[in-house]
């Protein structure tokens, strides 16, 4: 076959084979994902047959990871980041020491490897995979709630540490004696391996000049520019100008300041969000997303050697063991310790119960610097495979599963309803928050604007809210606040549901609502209840069940759009028509 036709065959059989296969999963019940991983095992290089270009493959995915990272940037302001920032923070990074450790104890005392080995086999298992994790939260619709914001938020961490490693592991490899020379000076440009420290505070400088130079200048231009193209009014343009600043950025901040495609592409839809298009680059850019996003699942799969399960069954078992459930209980346990809900403790539990493209570069990586075996690069791929196969299955039971320890066990319950000076109102708080008031759930960006009319017609309020740096926050301007999820019996007792005026519900996290309402029934029956909604048949339940006012986003932007309409029209068609 001619070489030029790469491009093509191998879009047509990854296309092709994912949507046969795709559709089979889903069929069986099954996550579509597992159907893309299955259709590139069988175009990849270890299964008989027709072998599709696995280097066109790679790069076709680095271009999915780069817009998916980008239309979550679209969705996540800075200020999200920050609010999330004392827990992913400190989480990410003695997560990733845990795995690490975990891994390096397997490699080292069961299989025998050296140090350098051992490390960087740790250091794979510590990192999960930000695309799995957005497909997962995008298909339950929790990406704009709290628990996705802080997932999210936990493995953008995650991949900054990573961008250290990978500039750091040269130098290691050299101090630890396991480098080729000829590998250390290919992988950091020079002929000898400059000192730690200075490497390191090269790195972090890069970083950090990227970062200042998206938030400060990048908030400026990005919606600059999005305004002149759309003042040309081309839609092919305006489609253009979103995926070349996606891809663009996401190249030149690799190029320029080292940090990954994923990383920049993200930070650029982050200041694109400053821009009034922001939702309408992120709808122009969701068919290539979705496509593309395939192709990495297919990309994973042709890295696979089925035989490896063959060969090295229990090795295989151990390494899967490390990812799903070491790294689960580590980062659960993580989250308890920061006072978080147990709820919280099992998301982020799930969405870091896999590995994926920086588990991938960095085995490449040890494996050119001649510190990870060969068979070590086999095992992470099996890991990864086994890991994005099943992470959905882990996500579909954190609810069944948090419901039923709850009922069972009484230390959960106990987790649940802990003495935390933030799951309940402080003693002195006037007795006009207390009877009357209006519970609002949720202090996102609706819950917020609601909480700020309230304020200004003098209406008293208390919010409860996940995020427990928002309800520190809120206190400090002595604002009554709640931590705690509202889905919780115990949360809306704190916020004296029972005498309260009215509960307005402003998340976008919309699986509990239904036990909000119950919960708030059952203690308040003539409360009057305010309901947040995107689904148009979801708000028709609702409000045919519980009695609820629902607001439904397009609805009531339509409703205002006409309603302005009909104000400066009508004065002109009702006026008498000249004689």
């Amino acid at each position: 076959m001619p070489h030029e036709l790469g491009l093509i065959t191998t879009l047509a059989s990854g296309f092709g084979l994912a949507l046969i296969f795709g559709f089979i999963a889903a069929k069986m019940g099954l996550p579509a994902l597992v159907g893309y991983l299955l259709a590139g095992i069988l175009i990849g290089p270890s299964t008989p047959g027709f072998v599709a270009d696995g280097a066109i493959a790679a790069q076709l995915a680095e271009v999915g990871v780069m817009l998916l990272m980008f239309g979550v940037g679209l969705h996540f302001s800075l200020k999200d980041l920050l609010a999330v920032r004392r827990l992913a923070v400190p989480g990410a990074i003695v997560q990733m020491i845990v795995a690490t450790a975990l891994g390096m104890a397997m490699a080292k005392w069961w299989w025998g490897w050296n140090l350098a080995g051992s490390l960087v086999f740790g250091l794979a298992l510590s990192v999960a995979s930000t695309v799995v994790l957005l497909k997962a939260l995008e298909s339950r619709g929790l990406l704009e709630s709290v628990n996705g914001q802080i997932a999210v938020g936990w493995l953008v961490v995650e991949d900054l540490a990573m961008v250290l490693v990978l500039v750091l592991l040269p130098p290691i490899a050299d101090a630890l004696g396991s480098a080729k020379p000829a590998a250390v000076a290919a992988a950091t440009g020079v002929s000898a391996v400059q000192d730690w420290w200075v490497t390191l505070a090269l790195t972090l400088a890069r970083v950090a000049a990227f970062i200042a130079i998206m938030l400060v200048a990048g908030r400026r231009l990005f919606p600059w520019l999005l305004w002149q193209v759309t003042r040309t009014g081309s839609r092919e343009l305006f489609t253009l100008a979103v995926i070349a600043a996606a891809v663009g950025i996401a190249f030149g901040s690799a190029k320029l300041f080292g940090v990954s495609f994923a990383l920049g592409a993200f930070f650029a839809g982050m200041v694109m969000r400053e821009s009034q298009f922001s939702h309408r680059a992120a709808e122009e850019s969701l068919p290539l997303r979705d496509a593309f996003a395939v192709l990495f699942f297919v990309s994973v799969g042709m890295l696979f050697d089925p035989s490896v399960l063959m060969d090295k069954p229990l090795e295989v078992l151990g390494v899967v063991g490390v990812i799903v459930v070491g790294k689960s209980i580590a980062s659960a346990l993580l989250v308890l310790l920061l006072r978080y809900p147990l709820s919280t403790a099992m998301t982020v539990s799930a969405s870091l119960a896999q590995i994926g493209e920086f588990s991938f570069i960095l085995a490449s990586l040890g494996v050119a610097l001649g510190m990870l075996p060969k068979e070590g690069q086999s095992l992470i791929l099996a890991g990864a495979l086994i890991s994005i196969a099943v992470n959905p299955l882990a996500f579909a039971i954190v609810e069944p599963l948090r419901a039923w320890v709850i009922k069972r066990s009484a230390l959960a319950r106990k987790l649940e309803s802990r003495d935390d000076p933030l799951a309940e109102l402080p003693t002195s708080t006037h007795h006009k928050f207390l009877s009357g008031q209006v519970v609002l759930v949720g202090y996102g960006r609706v819950g917020r604007r609601i909480a700020r009319d309230l304020r200004a017609h003098d209406i008293p309020y208390v919010v409860t809210e996940q995020n427990r740096e928002v309800v520190e926050q809120l206190r400090d301007e002595h604002i009554p606040a709640v931590a705690g999820d509202a889905a919780d019996e115990g949360t809306l007792i704190q916020a004296h549901i029972a005498r309260a005026g009215m509960l307005v519900i402003a998340t976008a996290d919309t699986l509990h609502v239904r036990q909000m309402i119950h919960i708030a029934r059952t203690l308040n029956p003539d409360i009057e209840i305010i309901v947040r909604s995107h689904n148009e048949e979801e708000a028709a339940l609702l409000e045919h069940e519980h009695q609820a006012r629902i607001f439904l986003g397009e609805h009531e932007l339509a409703q205002s759009m006409a309603r302005h309409v009909l104000e400066r029209v009508q004065p002109t068609t009702t006026a008498p028509a000249p004689h």
